[in-house]
């Protein structure tokens, strides 16, 4: 069945990737870089979770979701970089001021992983920012020259899995993931 990738409405689906399975837990939601570090910090355990379901009520959501059939098997999420801690980062460079949208976490439910998905999700979080008439795309993959990325870590994306979708590097970053560093890529949308 072909995968295909949405935008992220579906809160239940959202939590099927990215929640916790204790709703006490305090996992990342994938809130880290979507919302100020101050309130990252303060939001706990069920907050985290309402927070999202908040913003898949919002136009635009959070992100994009892919599907295999009905079963959701992945997540990506992107947004106006302007709202997100990117644009405020020392460590990662803005080259200029276009009002770019970022990419910044991709991930694969396990059993579906080694399918491509992931490239499906990075093309479908193109396609969603350039429906919202965004005049460029960035991501800010580590540059792992091949070598294993650790899974946890494996979420920003790899500098190949970006250039395969057509991004290129434009500039390093002072940002390092997991021993590697991450590169600025962008794609332009228009």
């Amino acid at each position: 069945m072909a995968i295909e990738v949405r935008p992220a409405t579906q809160f239940g689906d959202v939590k099927a990737v990215v929640g916790p399975k204790r709703p006490d837990a305090n996992v990342c939601w994938c809130l880290s870089y979507r919302i100020p570090s101050k309130q990252n910090l303060e939001l706990r355990g069920p907050e985290r979770g309402e927070l999202v379901r908040q913003l898949t009520g919002q136009d635009p959501p959070p992100g994009v979701l892919a599907y295999d059939g009905g079963e959701v098997v992945g997540w990506a999420a992107v947004h106006p970089r302007a709202d997100t801690s990117f644009a405020r980062n020392r460590k990662i460079p803005h080259v200029d001021d276009l009002d770019v949208w970022s990419v910044w976490c991709i991930r694969v439910r396990p059993g579906h992983r080694g399918r491509g998905i992931s490239h499906q999700l990075l093309k479908g979080a193109v396609d969603f920012a350039r429906s919202y008439g965004a005049p460029a795309i960035e991501g800010y993959p580590v540059d792992n020259q091949g070598h294993h990325v650790d899974l946890t870590m494996a979420y920003v994306g790899t500098r190949k899995l970006f250039e395969e979708a057509g991004f290129i590097m434009v500039s390093g970053t002072d940002s390092v993931l997991n021993g590697f560093p991450r590169v600025l890529m962008r794609l332009d949308l228009q």
